[in-house]
């Protein structure tokens, strides 16, 4: 992919209000979505229709407003709030005189700034070239604004002007590199399962500290920034809890309320990290009027990618810049701050609970022949007491109940057992 200058756009957002769904909430998002993109919003324009023109999206007469004050303001650019037809496009744009996209493009264009990994960005493309599929007549005078900043990035680096023949092509053969990369995932998920090692999954709405948690939790230093969607690509790092206990904590790509249609079909494979999980931590910005919105969105996902059944603990994050008291956490519920650090041992204690079915305690004596063992314990638990003996090692330890057959002729109740059986006993 080439790379293009940035360009400073300023933006005239636009927004046909039907009802359906909260226009001022939405379009403040498309701010936030476009500011992202490199872009600064001048001017909102909400529109109150009974239903989207066919033709202009918000009607003739609101589309020479925007004219004016674009003409007025030195606006190079109108991003509208909803997905617009190639149509659409094309006739805003011969209006305003200024380019023209909508919200799926614009997010689509911050996800191919910010996708770093192969799946990633193949998953990008994808989504693009299957937004552009229907749209190739309406989008003529876009499609030729390559590297014209906004909107431009992705499959501008490929053939937009290519016909629907090869589009098609490509996006079989994007399809099949991305199915071989789901089948490697799998494949490391199966070695996960295998090993036993609990994946813990975080979730969420985009830009509420999904990767600062990550990041104070295990001492990683995954990218983060105070942006929509400044995490793109799943991060994986080993948790070690108090207990000792060994885990997986997974990040994964933020959410959005009205995510295009493209994204959710083409990230799907990379949120089903969720599905595999053995406990999954629901983020929300607790200092957000809208957390109960993020929360819903989040839900439905988990709800589509089939995650019932799975322990959820609920992760109020951001609390630092709350005011009023903030309330205690529960094994289900967590208020914490990532960024100050502040509660994130109610986490921790959270995560151990959830995963408490897996662990027992062990009461172990063994020969020195055996002292191997002392190391598969600390990695997958803890040691709580030890004393070495003249004939071998005594040990209290909390550990995974997968070890249990490994190390059941060890137990010391096994032990006094087989000791009070007579020697003739068969």
């Amino acid at each position: 992919m080439e790379q293009f200058k940035k360009k400073q756009e300023r933006c005239v957002l636009i927004c046909a209000d039907t009802g359906a769904f909260d226009s001022e909430l939405s379009t403040k998002e498309l701010s936030a979505l476009a500011q992202a993109a490199g872009a600064t919003t001048i001017g909102i324009f909400i529109q109150a229709r009974e239903s989207i023109d066919g033709a202009t999206y918000i009607g003739k007469g609101k589309l020479e407003e925007v004219r004016r004050f674009c003409e007025q303001n030195e606006g190079t650019m109108v991003i509208a709030d909803d997905e617009l037809t190639g149509s659409q496009l094309r006739n805003i744009e011969e209006i305003t005189h200024v380019p023209v996209i909508d919200r799926t493009m614009l997010i689509l264009d911050i996800f191919a700034l910010r996708a770093k990994s192969r799946e990633g960005k193949l998953q990008v493309e994808l989504a693009q070239q299957k937004y552009l599929l229907p749209r190739l007549i309406g989008l003529g005078n876009i499609l030729s604004r390559q590297g014209g900043g906004i909107g431009t990035r992705g499959p501008g680096e490929t053939k937009l002007e290519s016909d629907r023949r090869h589009i098609r092509r490509r996006i079989h053969t994007l399809s099949r590199e991305l199915d071989d990369l789901k089948k490697k995932r799998a494949l490391t998920g199966k070695r996960r399962k295998k090993n036993e090692i609990p994946v813990i999954a975080v979730v969420g709405y985009t830009n509420v500290g999904k990767s600062t948690l990550l990041n104070r939790l295990t001492g990683a230093e995954a990218y983060v920034k105070d942006q929509l969607f400044a995490t793109l690509d799943p991060t994986a790092r080993e948790l070690f809890l108090p207990n000792g206990q060994k885990t997986i904590l997974i990040d994964t790509v933020g959410l959005l309320q009205r995510l295009p249609h493209e994204l959710i079909e083409a990230f799907h494979s990379t949120l089903e990290v969720a599905a595999d999980a053995d406990v999954i931590l629901k983020v929300c910005d607790y200092t957000d009027p809208n957390a109960p919105v993020q929360l819903s969105v989040t839900q439905s996902v988990l709800d589509s990618l089939g995650c019932d059944g799975i322990s959820t603990i609920t992760v109020y994050n951001k609390i630092d810049q709350a005011q009023g008291i903030v309330p205690q956490s529960s094994h289900r519920s967590v208020f914490l701050s990532a960024q100050q650090g502040l509660r994130t041992d109610d986490l921790l204690s959270a995560i151990e609970n959830a995963l408490s079915h897996r662990m027992r305690e062990y009461t172990l004596f063994l020969p020195y022949s055996q002292a191997a063992l002392l190391d598969t314990l600390r990695k997958n638990g803890s040691i709580s007491k030890l004393e070495y003996q003249n004939d071998g090692i005594a040990v209290c330890a909390v550990a995974d109940q997968k070890l249990s057959k490994q190390l059941a002729p060890f137990l010391r109740e096994s032990l006094e057992k087989a000791a009070a059986l007579p020697e003739n006993f068969s």
